[in-house]
């Protein structure tokens, strides 16, 4: 059967949840690769790394140029590295992530990737902590190194999907899964399906306010979400 759905996935706090991880790992690589020692946060929901980077480069005084902003990916990348083996005790997989992942990587309508703010690296560790990307296609997905604004990532992977699977994907048969308003706009800014999880930071009436054409409380009725999905 011909592949008609493409579910987009968040990471943080959709999938999984890291809460603490990110802020350390910028500190750290902030100081290896500035020397600077990171007093100001900026916001990580729902952003990409692009955004994030140049805010807390700008935040420190610090000019957020293309090669700096390499460096730093590089260090963030070395940190997650270096906490691999710890990773499956740092967080946890949400509830109901693996059997949902599970349940439509079985069904032969559907292809699973990422719109993620996450370096791809990243991605791939956080994920794998919990065997969360067995079921994805990881080389399609849209990840937060290109671009600052999130709803580019979205026709991003929609193209690397198109191309390697040698369909065409209307935005009505796009699925975005994610826990903010950011993943919501993303999704709604290309027409394509938004269902949202409050299992972050935003509450499910602000998701609704958002946008979201379905909001679950979160990921463990799999039947649920198969329901939003297909419609």
């Amino acid at each position: 059967m011909t592949k008609t759905r493409l579910v987009l996935w968040d990471i943080d706090h959709t999938l999984v949840d890291f809460t603490g991880l990110g802020s350390a790992w910028y500190a750290a690589a902030l100081a290896a690769t500035t020397g600077t020692e990171l007093v100001s946060y900026p916001d990580f929901g729902g952003r990409t790394e692009r955004a994030i980077s140049t805010d807390l480069l700008t935040a420190h005084g610090i000019e957020p140029t293309e090669e700096l902003l390499q460096a730093l990916w590089l260090a963030l990348i070395a940190e997650s590295e270096r906490a691999v083996e710890h990773l499956p005790t740092s967080g946890r997989a949400l509830p109901g992530a693996a059997e949902a992942l599970k349940a439509f990587a079985g069904h032969d309508g559907v292809v699973q990737s990422l719109v993620t703010g996450n370096l791809p690296e990243i991605s791939r560790h956080k994920l794998a902590a919990f065997g969360l990307h067995e079921h994805l296609d990881l080389d399609i997905g849209g990840y937060g190194t290109l671009s600052a604004h999130r709803p580019d990532l979205v026709p991003h992977a929609v193209s690397l999907a198109a191309a390697k699977h040698g369909t065409e994907f209307a935005a009505g048969a796009v699925v975005v899964i994610g826990d903010t308003p950011n993943d919501v706009d993303a999704a709604l800014h290309h027409g394509a399906v938004s269902i949202a999880v409050a299992t972050g930071h935003y509450t499910a009436e602000e998701l609704r306010a958002a946008g979201a054409h379905t909001v679950l409380p979160d990921l463990a009725d799999t039947d649920a979400v198969r329901t939003a999905v297909f419609g």
